[in-house]
C-alpha cells in the first residue's frame, strides 16, 4: 500500500469524531403507562411524542436531536424519585418533563431539586408543587387556581357583584374554588364562604336558597359533569335562574348528553379544546391525529406544551447547562397551545396561562374568554326557563 493512502486512511481514522453527528439532546419524564391513571395520562405521553418529532423533523434544538427517554411508574407516585434518579444516573438525561398529576409531580419535583436539574411541570396543576418555592421545576400546565379567572372577568364586565361559589368536596375542586373566591374579594365581589357539597348530591335546592336568599349574581361551581347536570334540572325544576351559570365541567360532553337542550347557555372552563385558536393548535391538531388518528385531549396538550416549553428554553440557554437552562426557563414567555407561559421566576409557578371560558350553543362548547380566542360573545343574562325555545 503507498504511503500517501496510508496518511489519507490515518486523516480519516483521526478526523472522523470531528465529522460524526452532534449527539443527541436526551430528555427524560416518567409517564403512567400502566395501572389506574394509565389511560388518563396516555394523551400526556402521546403529546410528548408528537413534540418529540416535530422538532426533530424542523432539525432538533442548535442542530441536535431530541431523544425522549419515558419511563412508567405504574400509577404508583411514591416510585417517581427512583425513576427520575435512574433517568438522570443512567440515561445521562439532559432536562426533564414532570409526570402525569400532582402527586407524582410533588415525588419528582424534590428529586429535581435536590440534583439541581431542571424539570418542566408539564400536567402537576396543583398550588401544591410551587409552594416550596423549587429553583428548578417550572410550570407549564394550566394551574388550578386560574380556573376561575376567566368568569370572573366576565362577571365583572356584566356588572354582576354577588356570587355564590360552590365546589365538590375533592382537592381539585376545593382548591379551584378557594382561589376564585380568594380573587373575587380582591375584585370587590359579594362572595360568602364556598359552599361545599359531597359526591352523593344530586338535589341542589338547598344551594338554590342560599342563592336566592344571598341575591347572588352568579353561579359558579367546581365539580364533575354529573354535578353541573343535577344542578342545571335543579334550577329548571324550580324555575330559578341566576343572571350567569358557570360549571368547570360543563362543557364535558357528558354534561350535554345527560341535561340534552338544557345545557345551553352554560359557561364552562376549558383548559384545552381542539378548536381553541391558541399559538400553533391547529397545527398541534393536525401532527397529533395523523400519528395517533384521534383528536388530542387536555392531557395531550400538556404534554407538548411542556415540550415545546422546554425546546425553546434550551435553544435560548444555547446548551443543556442546568443553571444557563433553569435561568432561560424563569426569563420565558412563550405562547403555546395552553396559552401564553410566564412563570414566577422565585417559584415556578406559572401566572401567564388561564383556562379559556366557553359557551354551550347549540351543543357546542365557543370560547367567549380571553378575547383573542374568542369565537363567540357570550350570552348574559342565563335565559329564564320559560323564555327558552327548542333548538330547531
Amino acid at each position: 500500500m503507498t504511503s500517501w493512502i496510508i496518511r489519507a486512511l490515518f486523516a480519516l481514522f483521526v478526523l472522523a469524531p470531528a465529522f460524526a453527528a452532534e449527539p443527541p439532546i436526551v430528555v427524560g419524564a416518567v409517564v403512567s403507562q400502566s395501572g389506574m391513571l394509565a389511560d388518563l395520562a396516555d394523551g400526556y405521553r402521546k403529546g410528548l411524542l408528537v413534540w418529540q418529532d416535530e422538532v426533530n423533523a424542523a432539525g432538533g434544538v442548535g442542530g441536535r436531536n431530541v431523544e425522549l427517554r419515558l419511563l412508567d411508574d405504574g400509577s404508583e407516585a411514591a416510585r417517581n424519585p427512583a425513576l427520575y434518579q435512574r433517568l438522570i444516573r443512567d440515561h445521562k438525561a439532559d432536562a426533564l418533563i414532570g409526570p402525569y398529576g400532582t402527586a407524582a409531580t410533588l415525588m419528582a419535583a424534590a428529586e429535581a431539586e435536590k440534583t439541581r436539574h431542571v424539570m418542566v411541570n408539564g400536567a402537576g396543576s396543583s398550588v401544591a408543587v410551587h409552594r416550596r418555592l423549587p429553583r428548578y421545576v417550572f410550570q407549564s400546565a394550566v394551574p388550578y387556581a386560574a380556573f376561575g379567572a376567566g368568569v370572573l372577568q366576565i362577571a365583572g364586565e356584566q356588572g354582576y357583584r354577588s356570587l355564590l361559589i360552590l365546589a365538590r368536596d375533592d382537592m381539585v375542586s376545593q382548591e379551584m374554588a378557594e382561589a376564585a373566591r380568594e380573587s373575587a374579594l380582591k375584585q370587590g365581589f359579594k362572595v360568602g364562604p364556598v359552599e361545599i357539597y359531597g359526591g352523593e348530591v344530586d338535589n341542589y335546592v338547598l344551594q338554590v336558597v342560599k342563592a336566592i336568599n344571598a341575591e347572588a349574581d352568579a353561579w359558579i361551581a367546581f365539580g364533575q359533569p354529573r354535578d353541573a347536570a343535577d344542578m342545571v334540572k335543579t334550577l329548571k325544576r324550580v324555575g330559578f335562574a341566576p343572571k350567569l351559570f358557570f360549571a368547570r365541567a360543563a362543557a364535558d360532553p357528558k354534561f350535554i348528553e345527560l341535561v340534552g337542550q338544557d345545557a345551553e347557555f352554560s359557561l364552562a372552563a376549558a383548559e384545552y379544546h381542539p378548536r381553541l385558536k391558541t399559538n400553533g393548535n391547529d397545527r398541534f391538531v393536525k401532527l397529533y391525529s395523523q400519528k395517533w388518528s384521534s383528536p388530542p385531549n387536555a392531557a395531550a396538550a400538556q404534554g407538548y406544551a411542556a415540550g415545546t416549553v422546554l425546546g425553546e428554553a434550551l435553544r435560548r440557554a444555547g446548551s443543556a447547562d442546568q443553571e444557563k437552562l433553569r435561568a432561560a426557563l424563569a426569563a420565558l414567555e412563550l405562547d403555546t397551545v395552553l396559552g401564553r407561559y410566564k412563570v414566577d421566576p422565585k417559584t415556578g409557578e406559572q401566572t401567564g396561562i388561564k383556562a379559556a371560558v366557553v359557551q354551550i350553543d347549540r351543543g357546542r362548547p365557543l370560547a367567549v374568554w380571553p378575547p383573542e380566542l374568542r369565537a363567540a360573545k357570550p350570552v348574559l343574562p342565563y335565559p329564564q326557563w320559560r323564555e327558552r325555545r327548542p333548538l330547531e
